[in-house]
């Protein structure tokens, strides 16, 4: 399938699924994992349509947690809490006055995607933002990718630009990606 099928298929797949309950087990997982890691500086994501929601993981685990704001191309960070907009799109995120703070204080990055596979590459909209940030962190910042266990799929077609993620968190655990073949 090319990326524009399996974005439908996804969407598709995603719709059927109960979020809610599946999102408040991922940050249960979540919570135990980054407390493990000893993570304090947690960048979340506004959830859009049907995407797992990170939203109950500050209420689980005390950290200073982050928003990222879509600005030109690429992502901003502004710390929590702050003012929040609706996005055009439908979802939350800073307003343009709230404070930034540097991508390089992040110690764990939770990534949004359609489907994700072992190797940690990530269907997303297409649009580039989270592959052009997760290129500019510092290599010691976790990346997670939170999916459902039904859209982590055997493989995704990539592109050279795509940056797989570190983990991913499930409804039934948090794993590592496995390594680049």
């Amino acid at each position: 399938m090319t990326k524009p099928e399996l974005r439908r298929w996804a969407k598709q797949v995603r719709s059927e699924q109960p979020i809610p309950e599946l999102s408040q087990r991922v940050a249960e997982h979540l919570a135990g994992f980054l407390e493990k890691q000893g993570v304090g500086h947690i960048l979340l994501y506004s959830a859009f349509g049907s995407e797992l929601d990170p939203s109950p993981l500050p209420a689980l685990y005390p950290a200073q947690y982050y928003l990222p704001r879509v600005h030109a191309r690429d992502l901003e960070v502004h710390p929590l809490p702050c003012s929040l907009v609706r996005h055009p799109y439908g979802f939350l995120e800073p307003a343009p006055e709230a404070p930034r703070a540097a991508p390089e204080n992040l110690e764990a990055v939770l990534v949004p995607g359609l489907a994700f596979d072992p190797w940690g590459r990530r269907l997303g909209y297409g649009q580039g933002f989270y592959d052009r940030f997760l290129a500019r962190l510092p290599p010691h910042v976790l990346t997670i990718g939170l999916t459902p266990r039904t859209l982590l799929v055997p493989t995704l077609p990539h592109d050279p630009w795509d940056v797989p993620v570190g983990f991913l968190a499930t409804e039934a655990g948090v794993c590592p990606a496995l390594r680049a073949r």
